[in-house]
C-alpha cells in the first residue's frame, strides 16, 4: 500500500459519520449486484451518498458524465466480454474528469492493468476484493482515496516486487559472469579483469563473449557491445 498504514482487509462496524462532514458523492459499478448493493449499504450507513449504480461500463460512463460523482468504485471486469471494461472506463473517467477519485476492484492481481490505472495521478487506488473485509479500513481507505491519496493492495506490491526479480535481465549470468561485468563497468581491460580475479586473459574473453551472447547484444556498426553491456549492468542496479 502506497501510505504505509495496510490495506483494508468485510467485519466489523463501521465509523459514524462525523456530524459536520459533508458527504462524497460515489457511484458503483459493478455487474455483481450482491456485492454492489451490499458495498451501497455500507457507504450510506458510513456517511457516503451513493448517487448511482451500474452493472457494465457504458452505463458508468453516462452515469458519471450525468452525476459528475466525486468518487467511482469499478470493477476491473464487467460485462459484455468481462475483460477490462472497468479500467477502460477508468480510463475516460480520468482523461473527462480528473478530479473524481477512482477506485478498481479486482478479484486477481492484474500487474499491467494496475500499473496503466495507477499511472494517472492522485486519488486513485486499486483494491482486491477479498481485502475488503475490514469496515472501519475500507471505510478510511475509500475517505483518503477520495481526499486524493493513492493505495494499492500489498498482493499488488509483492507481484511488482517478483516482477521486477524475473525481470532483471542479469539472471541470465552466472555469478562468475556477473563479477566480470562489474569489473568491465569498472572501466578495466580484460587483462585488468584477468588479474583481479586470478584468471587467464582467454578465459576472460570466454566469459566476456557470454555475456554479450547472454544479454542479446548483436554486433553493430554504430554501438559498442561492451559499453552496451555496461548500461545494462549500470541500469539494473
Amino acid at each position: 500500500m502506497v501510505d504505509n498504514r495496510g490495506v483494508p482487509t468485510l467485519s466489523g462496524t463501521p465509523e459514524t459519520p462525523s456530524p459536520g462532514r459533508s458527504a462524497a458523492r460515489v457511484v458503483l459499478a459493478d455487474d455483481d449486484i450482491l456485492l454492489r448493493e451490499g458495498l451501497a449499504s455500507l457507504l450510506d450507513r458510513s456517511g457516503f451518498d451513493v448517487v448511482g449504480q451500474v452493472g457494465n461500463g457504458t452505463e458508468l460512463l453516462a452515469l458519471v458524465r450525468s452525476v459528475r460523482p466525486d468518487l467511482a468504485i469499478i470493477d476491473i471486469r464487467m460485462p459484455p466480454n468481462h475483460a477490462t471494461e472497468g479500467l477502460q472506463a477508468a480510463r475516460v473517467i480520468r482523461e473527462e474528469l480528473p478530479g473524481t477519485a477512482i477506485i478498481v476492484l479486482s478479484a486477481h492481481v492484474e500487474v499491467d492493468q494496475a500499473m496503466e490505472l495507477l499511472a494517472g495521478g492522485q486519488g486513485l487506488g486499486y483494491l482486491l476484493k477479498s481485502r475488503v473485509t475490514d469496515v472501519t479500513e475500507f471505510i478510511e481507505t475509500v475517505e483518503r482515496i477520495t481526499a486524493g491519496a493513492s493505495v494499492v493492495d500489498p498482493s499488488l506490491v509483492q507481484e511488482l516486487v517478483r516482477a521486477h526479480r524475473r525481470r532483471d535481465p542479469l539472471d541470465v549470468l552466472s555469478p562468475r559472469e556477473r563479477e566480470v561485468l562489474a569489473l568491465m563497468a569498472e572501466g578495466a581491460s580484460n587483462a585488468g579483469i584477468a588479474r583481479r580475479i586470478f584468471v587467464t586473459e582467454g578465459t576472460v574473453e570466454k566469459h566476456v563473449r557470454s555475456i554479450l551472447t547472454k544479454l542479446d547484444l548483436p554486433e553493430s556498426e554504430t554501438e559498442h557491445r561492451r559499453v552496451l553491456a555496461v548500461l545494462r549492468f549500470l541500469d539494473a542496479r
